[in-house]
């Protein structure tokens, strides 16, 4: 498919995929989110690449999801499709998880919302010591989903994940490597350039090897994932249809 949000680089035997909406700190919309799971599928089969890195725009990792893409969802009759269109992101990270390489995420200034899960998904993650990670679904009376809870989970603890879910605090880097949210710090700008060096010791090892270690660690740690997060997109759009949570999205647009 035509790509106009995602370029893929190839350098040898790592890839970079890029993605940026050139508006609104790079929030996802429908066709970022379309595109981005098409990049990562045309990883699936591929024997030659070993790492990819995903990098957000230059201004910011992504915003999260543009809440006035979702403004034309209630005009939707078709309950089906409507239900489609609410799981992409849930594809999109199913996507991104599955890829037989190892995935880093090379985020700067700020990870948010959706730019947080699709994060989540790979297998390792890099920020900008001066970035941010930001979970803000609640404040505006959502549920956190893209099967992103049960990986916050596995990777920081159930405390922790109802503090980061539900205070809604902006998390600094330093922090966030504390808590395992992220793996390394980098200056910023050279988010990038970190996961490339991570990728050069990874791409030095055994691939078929590194391989199969990603889909043991993936199905321990993940076995009770897809149980648990099998609905969050529908309890989003349960949860979206609250009088309170209609309220809530009006005052944050405001701010």
């Amino acid at each position: 498919m035509k790509l106009d949000y995602v370029t893929i680089e190839k350098h040898g035997d790592v890839a970079v995929v890029r993605f940026d909406r050139r508006e609104n700190l790079n929030a996802f919309n429908e066709k970022l989110v379309v595109e981005l799971t098409a990049a990562a599928r045309s990883f699936h089969d591929d024997l030659d690449t070993q790492v990819v890195v995903l990098a957000g725009a230059v201004n910011g990792f992504s915003a999260g999801f543009d809440l006035k893409a979702t403004d034309s969802w209630t005009t939707e009759t078709d309950d089906l499709k409507r239900r489609h269109r609410a799981y992409g992101g849930v594809r999109l990270c199913k996507a991104w998880e599955a890829m037989p390489q190892i995935t880093i995420a090379a985020m700067e200034r700020l990870a948010v919302g959706a730019g947080v899960a699709i994060a989540l998904a790979c297998d390792w993650r890099v920020l900008g010591k001066g970035a941010y990670l930001y979970v803000p679904e609640v404040k505006i009376g959502l549920n956190l989903q893209w099967g992103a809870l049960p990986r916050l989970v596995t990777l920081v603890g159930p405390a922790r994940a109802k503090r980061i879910c539900l205070m809604c605090e902006k998390m600094p880097a330093a922090q966030a490597l504390d808590w395992g949210l992220v793996d390394e710090l980098a200056d910023d700008g050279a988010t990038v350039e970190k996961a490339l060096a991570m990728a050069d010791v990874v791409r030095a090892m055994p691939a078929p090897t590194v391989r199969m270690v990603k889909e043991a660690v993936n199905a321990t740690a993940g076995a009770l994932h897809a149980a648990s997060a099998f609905a969050d997109a529908d309890q989003s759009q349960l949860t979206a249809a609250f009088g309170a949570a209609r309220s809530a999205r009006t005052e944050f647009r405001k701010g």
